[in-house]
């Protein structure tokens, strides 16, 4: 395993922001009317906001320490937001430029935070699909050799990290068995890595997807608009292939934002979306095991990003 920390030098405390990363508490989280409590990895409380200040950190510090880093060089990625913030977060401490390929469609709160860490935001009409940005940081890549590509959907970095980092932290902080896991997938790295540990752990629990109800690749559905930003974005990544997947659930987009306003409301926890739909998916499952099995999930981000977006129209 990489020592993360051995890979950021003082700088006079510029990079501090790194060590941070990481180490996230997992709540208990009762729902009585349920009679279902869960067990949630805060991953909103990283830095710039999300689990994907992980991927940035381990990504880059790998790049660095094996020369593909330069001082001229520039980052490039495309992302439906919390990747780009947190690039833009670790590439700001780092002392890198960022630039973020994003879809024209994602919320203005994600646009704002990435140029207000400093980083160049370039958009582009995905028409629904994805791999547009993708293949649009590939083309400026070939034409600049100055650029880094993180690949976040395709590196084997993602989820190894999150295997020997989120996945064993999980393992530390759960008591016993873990029954089930569950959590959706963007890049898939985060639900590949945990998986593979807790897999590794514990081989009898169960390894769970969550996909919007109307965009069920898994099931192999055809892709349609959802309400969940930063999950299932329009194809299932290679990452998430070789995951040790054991069923999936599909939760619709009203019952993930109504999910995420009871989380806000009920608990106090100001999560995304992504958040509330993980915990729809996680009671669903916990309604049909016996009382008192092990369930954990994830709350991947903060709900400020979320102003503009329908989970805070009903509060207006």
């Amino acid at each position: 395993m990489m020592e993360t920390t051995g890979l950021i030098p003082n700088r006079t405390g510029r990079r501090a922001v790194l060590r941070l990363i990481g180490n996230t508490p997992l709540a208990p989280l009762h729902f009585e009317a349920e009679g279902v409590t869960l067990l949630a990895k805060c991953e909103f409380l990283n830095p710039s906001g999300s689990v994907k200040d992980r991927l940035a950190r381990h990504v880059l510090l790998d790049a660095e320490e094996r020369g593909l880093l330069r001082s001229d060089s520039m980052i490039l990625e495309c992302s439906s937001g919390n990747t780009g913030i947190a690039l833009a977060m670790v590439g700001a401490a780092m002392g890198y430029r960022v630039t973020i390929l994003m879809s024209s469609s994602a919320s203005v709160e994600r646009r704002r935070l990435i140029r207000q860490l400093g980083a160049e935001l370039i958009l582009f009409d995905s028409a629904g699909m994805y791999q547009t940005g993708i293949e649009l940081s590939r083309e400026m890549a070939a034409k600049d050799g100055r650029y880094f590509l993180p690949r976040q959907f395709e590196n084997p970095l993602n989820a190894t990290d999150h295997e020997r980092t989120t996945g064993e932290e999980i393992l530390r902080q759960v008591e016993g068995p873990i029954d089930v896991f569950v959590h959706g997938f963007g890049t898939g790295g985060t639900l590949a890595g945990c998986g593979r540990a807790i897999k590794k752990r514990w081989p009898g629990a169960r390894i769970v997807a969550m996909e919007p109800a109307e965009q069920a690749l898994l099931a192999g559905e055809c892709p349609c608009c959802h309400f969940i930003e930063g999950v299932a974005d329009g194809f299932v990544p290679p990452l998430l292939r070789d995951a040790p997947l054991d069923d999936s659930v599909k939760v619709k987009s009203a019952e993930a934002l109504a999910m995420t306003r009871r989380l806000h409301q009920e608990f106090g926890l100001l999560v995304g979306t992504s958040s509330g739909a993980n915990v729809a998916a996680a009671l669903r499952l916990g309604a049909k095991m016996k009382p008192g099995a092990t369930i954990v999930t994830l709350l991947c981000d903060r709900a400020e990003r979320y102003f503009s977006t329908p989970l805070f129209h009903e509060a207006n």
